[in-house]
């Protein structure tokens, strides 16, 4: 799956972003179904993920393995109209998880017992990209699905450069402290703009350093290290427990 949605994207010389945008959903999601996490996709995304890169739906559902069954299959899809399309889709979803899980258990349902969520004071945002200004102050309330039992103050990330660690909107938890050492996360703040990153001492400058290694067209990293040094006006927020 990895290969075959990642690999019709670059072929079509296309970023996260713009299959994305395409589809209506984050380049986030994008990367996870690139990386075969496909089991919630909805059957809108798959049709409009299959127009995006040219692909069949059941190409995406990791059902074909014969490309001329594939070319004949995706013929005749795309002759069907819509509820006939949804039709077929249902059946290969129940086929797939027929598959992968076996019949007794394909489509069975187990109820869950919601979980009791916690409300936490969110103090502002850290950001996984180009900065955010916070004032010190609670800014709302946010609930969370867990909490660490000891912790001085919650942020919500803003940005993707930290993932897959930390996701864009996820809170995170911050112990206030100045002994944050190499290769730690921290919560700081240069001149002002608040962000999370793993940190490194280098002689009298440190090292930002984000944990997306996604590239660019050219082969850049989108996120490449930047520093802050003595002219910068450097404060450490805390270490990032959670």
């Amino acid at each position: 799956m990895e290969s075959i949605l990642k690999t019709k994207r670059l072929e079509k010389n296309m970023t996260l972003e713009e299959v994305g945008n395409l589809v209506g959903v984050g380049k986030s999601t994008v990367r996870k179904w690139e990386n075969g996490m496909i089991e919630n996709m909805g059957r809108d995304k798959i049709v409009a993920l299959s127009k995006a890169l040219n692909i069949s739906p059941l190409e995406i559902l990791g059902m074909d393995e014969n490309p001329t069954l594939e070319s004949d299959i995706s013929t005749i899809y795309n002759q069907l109209d819509q509820k006939r399309q949804a039709k077929v889709y249902n059946f290969a979803d129940r086929q797939l998880r027929e598959q992968k899980y076996g019949v007794a258990d394909a489509g069975k349902i187990v109820p869950l017992k919601p979980r009791k969520k916690i409300p936490v004071d969110i103090y502002g945002r850290l950001s996984a990209g180009g900065g955010a200004y916070n004032d010190k102050s609670v800014i709302e309330t946010a609930e969370v699905d867990s909490a660490p039992p000891k912790y001085d103050m919650a942020f919500v990330v803003s940005g993707d450069s930290m993932y897959p660690t930390f996701e864009d909107g996820e809170v995170v938890f911050v112990n206030e402290t100045q002994d944050v050492f190499n290769g730690q996360i921290a919560a700081i703040e240069i001149n002002n703009e608040a962000f999370i990153k793993k940190i490194y001492l280098e002689d009298k400058r440190m090292r930002m350093v984000s944990l997306n290694v996604d590239t660019d067209k050219n082969g850049k990293r989108l996120y490449p290290d930047f520093y802050a040094d003595e002219c910068d006006n450097l404060f450490v927020i805390g270490r990032v427990i959670m």
